[in-house]
């Protein structure tokens, strides 16, 4: 029997990890450092949220930080040619 890693972000708790292994295990720690890079920007994003959208409520304010961190790389270019962001988004 051989033996097999599995990598996982930290950010993550461990209780979702396991609930949701197919998106949140990878086989490659490449592939989970860039998850760890994603989950950082977003709580970066959802501080910057919380602290100039006072009444953004807490969920819709992480529900938007998510989307925004998952979506980084299409906001980058949308700096660039707002255009994009009409399309559909990299995730669908």
């Amino acid at each position: 029997m051989g033996v097999g890693v599995l990598y996982y972000s930290e950010r993550d708790a461990l209780e979702d990890v396991m609930a949701d292994p197919e998106n949140l295990l990878f086989a490659s720690k490449k592939d989970a450092d860039e998850r760890d890079k994603m989950l950082e920007y977003s709580e970066a994003l959802l501080m910057f949220l919380q602290r100039e959208v006072p009444d953004l409520t807490d969920d819709l304010a992480e529900q938007v930080a998510m989307k925004i961190a998952e979506n980084r790389h299409l906001f980058a270019r949308a700096a660039k040619t707002p255009d994009v962001l009409y399309g559909e988004s990299e995730d669908e």
